[in-house]
């Protein structure tokens, strides 16, 4: 029963690794809310598989010695107790707003076992015996505990508040020697059997429990998105519990790769509880626009942000013999000389949210560089500055995006080839910028940034919802096509974990 409950709590803690980053934070820029629907999603995806994990059960062998009249002293046994099957009926998964309950009830339990007994007395001078297996069934067992889910310094932190087995009905049915004869006998272990299965149980909840906080404890606290950048899913703020579901807050911001955290200017208190429009989605994802504007600033410091642009469709827009009517006397100082645009920007790009649009400012440097020979001659530099609208998708786990251009301003900063008429050079301008780099930037924002889903599910149906400051994915969760469950690193820690307890036991 134990892996059960062990793996539900692994999933609802996916969304918050545990080691603290060495830069603390109180502020919050993504939150969570796992629904009740979510939460009985997890309960009947692992029930199954978790309870097969479990069996085989060895329970300690039993003796016990009767006076019964005639026969006198019966000595009888019950060995190779052996749990090997678990059925569930219903379960449930309940919060509160101090921990998570979980109870599972109309539980079956089949047992298989040998018995022996012996006995002698004055009527028979010589010993008797008789053996055979047996197999009982357990009925209307009922498995619950509570647990306690805080964050302690960044990490989820698990304790077992409450935990306990009750074992209703047993059945035993003897095969083998005279079992005919002495199931009267037997039939008093019922006692017996119900309280050592009970103690089994309960034994390894809370040993797993125990083994379940150690793990949490060692998630990462990272999700890498490429070479350079890495997203901070560190815990911060309390966890939020109600009666219909789970909170959680974490960091959210980019992070550099081989640094522990970017320098936190971003100075919002906490996200606000997520709110979908439709309640029956398991999962409710916010995040901030300070999430957005942490990635351009990475990416900018990284110098991510500076190209070359030495192709375009119409190479008359890169040789000054196209540029002879616009620029002549850029064309009188370097004759059919190529040339490339030198773009970088002056400032990371700016990114505001709003319920009706995803706006997109960004400000930038074009430098005009002659190609004279070997020379690489920087001529002009044009100030400038873009606005454009975004729209956001969720691609399998990722949030991914695409901008469109509105319009643009342009500046001369500076001139080695006289004035320039800004009117006359903007639609140059905006065909290259059409053609080449938002063609560049749609082609990164495609591929988006994982949101903090477990590996082996996948966001589906999901709906995406921009407000003030902020863009909320609501979604249902699904196993991946052809993912085998047991490949997931928490089923590979819980059999190393159960075959340990195994051996305490």
């Amino acid at each position: 029963m134990s892996p059960t409950l062990f793996h539900l709590l692994l999933i609802l803690s996916l969304f918050a690794p545990s080691q603290p980053l060495l830069q603390s934070t109180d502020n919050s820029f993504i939150s969570l809310l796992v629904s009740q629907n979510g939460l009985d999603f997890v309960k009947d995806l692992l029930v199954n598989k978790a309870i097969s994990s479990l069996t085989p059960l060895e329970i300690p062998q039993i003796e016990k010695t009767m006076k019964i009249p005639v026969l006198g002293n019966v000595h009888t046994v019950l060995s190779n107790i052996i749990i090997y099957r678990i059925d569930v009926s219903s379960s449930y998964v309940k919060s509160g707003e101090t921990g998570v309950a979980i109870v599972a009830s109309g539980t079956t339990c089949n047992l298989s076992m040998n018995w022996y007994y012996s006995y002698s007395s004055w009527a028979v001078p010589f010993k008797i015996s008789d053996h055979g297996s047996a197999s009982v069934q357990v009925e209307g067992m009922e498995v619950g505990l509570t647990l306690g889910l805080v964050n302690r310094r960044g990490s989820l932190e698990l304790s077992l508040m409450d935990c306990g087995c009750y074992v209703k009905d047993i059945s035993i049915t003897l095969d083998g020697g005279a079992s005919w004869l002495y199931q009267g006998i037997v039939d008093a272990f019922d006692e017996q059997i119900g309280s050592a299965v009970e103690y089994a149980i309960t034994k390894k909840l809370v040993q797993g429990v125990l083994k379940l906080d150690s793990f949490l404890q060692a998630l990462p606290k990272k999700i890498k998105v490429d070479d350079t950048a890495s997203l901070n899913v560190t815990f911060v703020n309390d966890l939020s519990l109600s009666n219909s579901s789970i909170g959680l807050k974490i960091n959210g911001l980019f992070t550099r790769n081989g640094e522990d955290a970017l320098p936190n200017n971003y100075l919002r208190s906490s996200q606000l509880p997520v709110s979908c429009t439709d309640s029956s989605k398991m999962l409710g994802i916010s995040l901030d626009e300070d999430v957005f504007n942490s990635a351009s600033t990475l990416y900018y410091n990284a110098k991510f942000m500076m190209w070359i642009v030495n192709e375009v469709t119409d190479k008359s827009l890169l040789n000054t013999a196209g540029w002879r009517f616009i620029v002549p006397q850029l064309y009188k100082k370097y004759p059919n000389d190529d040339m490339n645009m030198n773009l970088s920007l002056s400032s990371p790009p700016v990114i505001r949210i709003s319920a009706d649009n995803i706006d997109a400012t960004v400000y930038a440097d074009l430098i005009i560089d002659v190609l004279d020979g070997p020379d690489v001659i920087p001529v002009a530099c044009i100030s400038l500055v873009f606005h454009g609208s975004g729209s956001v998708e969720v691609v399998k786990n990722n949030l991914a995006g695409s901008v469109k251009l509105n319009d643009f301003s342009m500046l001369l900063k500076w001139s080695k080839i006289g004035n320039l008429r800004m009117f006359i050079i903007q639609p140059i301008m905006w065909t290259i910028i059409e053609t080449v780099f938002l063609p560049y930037v749609n082609l990164h924002l495609a591929k988006g940034f994982p949101l903090p889903i477990i590996h082996g599910f996948t966001l589906q149906n999901a709906e995406i919802i921009c407000s003030n400051s902020n863009i909320k994915v609501c979604s249902d969760v699904a196993i991946a096509e052809s993912y085998d469950l047991s490949q997931l690193p928490i089923e590979k820690h819980f059999s190393y974990a159960f075959r340990d307890l195994q051996e305490i036991a």
